[in-house]
């Protein structure tokens, strides 16, 4: 018995609150009460296949393999594709920066600065643009590339670039 995780096998997991979500191939399932029990929260997800989740602020996303990348406003109740200009909807890692969120899928690295409503992508340098890996720190992202190991590019290389592009300046 997997406490309502009607598949087991966990693909990625994320903490909101005190909400803690759990991304399988079967959907996001969240826990209120410390794993101790699970519930689908699966209403709006056209691709269950969940490869990553991300939280910044009270936005939740989840990176699927083939439907691109959801948001949920609402602790997971609704999802909304947020998949404009994400030329590749494979999506195997998310990672955030402040409000600004980053997407490693089989094209590349995509960025957002608003929520996913338009992604930029952002792969100067990038040899291999299978991205399975990312992880942010203070000054650089990372990203695991297939058969090329990491790339380091500076976060404010990128931002800059896209809120320029956007007339964010």
């Amino acid at each position: 018995d997997n406490n309502g995780l009607t598949y087991p096998f966990v693909y990625a997991i994320t903490v909101s609150g005190t909400n803690l979500f759990a991304g399988t191939w079967d959907g996001v399932f969240r826990s209120t009460n410390n794993g101790t029990s699970w519930t689908a929260v699966n209403t709006g997800l056209t691709n269950t296949s969940i490869n990553a989740l991300a939280v910044t602020g009270t936005n939740l996303f989840a990176g699927t393999w083939g439907g691109g990348i959801f948001l949920s406003t609402n602790n997971g109740t609704s999802w909304t594709a947020v998949n404009t200009d994400l030329t590749n909807t494979k999506v195997y890692a998310l990672a955030v920066s402040g409000t600004n969120l980053f997407a490693g899928t089989e094209g590349g690295v995509f960025l957002t600065t608003n929520n996913g409503t338009s992604w930029t992508a952002v792969n100067t340098g990038l040899t291999n643009t299978n991205v399975y890996a990312l992880a942010v720190t203070s000054t650089n992202l990372f990203a695991g590339a297939s058969g090329r190991g990491v790339w380091r590019r500076p976060l404010s290389e990128m931002i800059t670039s896209v809120e320029d592009q956007s007339g964010l300046t």
